[in-house]
């Protein structure tokens, strides 16, 4: 793992969190920029770390950078970049930009606001599965690239969760049309 992609994501989840808006993302090239995320913490209810190290989630606990995949409800499979031990960052969603014929073919929609809007949405459309899990971010199939100019952020509660859910630690692109769900607004911040 380069130390440069290491420190960008060795720090708390709630401020990697924010600070992933406007990141770039892709598997194997196909992919986008990041619009929205959630924070996950060791010391949050919501969190699968919560009770501690589980096979399920022993990738939470690896280095800052490594992949955490895991299966939503059963259904689908939502993609996660870990931060400090037991704390990790979920991304909710893409704004796409490379490979969209393969997204579109994946996910079989052709509303480029369909095609990574949600966790589910973004899995498929990225071809990401549980192959990926403990992988490092900085290396292939991943390319990451941080925003180097900081984006306007507007943090709201988490969704799909029922513990926890009064930590404002969703974060979305302000004025982004893919987002998963329009956001409760808390305020705009700076990363």
């Amino acid at each position: 793992m380069t130390s440069t992609i290491n420190d960008f994501f060795n720090g708390d989840a709630v401020t990697i969190a924010r600070r992933m808006i406007g990141a770039r993302f892709l598997v194997d090239g196909v992919g986008g920029i990041i619009v929205e995320t959630e924070a996950y913490t060791l010391s949050d209810p919501a969190s699968h770390s919560f009770r501690g190290l589980t096979a399920r989630n022993a990738s939470m606990f690896d280095e800052p950078g490594t992949i955490y995949v895991y299966r939503s409800y059963g259904i689908h499979w939502c993609v996660n970049a870990v931060c400090q031990p037991g704390s990790a960052v979920l991304i909710r969603a893409l704004a796409p930009t490379d490979g969209i014929a393969a997204m579109m073919a994946r996910r079989g929609v052709t509303d480029m606001r369909k095609l990574c809007g949600g966790p589910g949405c973004l899995t498929q459309a990225l071809g990401i599965d549980i192959s990926h899990n403990g992988r490092a971010i900085s290396q292939a199939p991943f390319t990451f690239t941080p925003e180097q100019c900081p984006a306007e952020i507007v943090a709201g509660p988490r969704i799909g969760i029922s513990k926890a859910t009064e930590h404002p630690w969703r974060f979305g692109l302000s004025g982004s049309r893919y987002l998963s769900r329009p956001m409760k607004k808390s305020g705009p911040s700076r990363t």
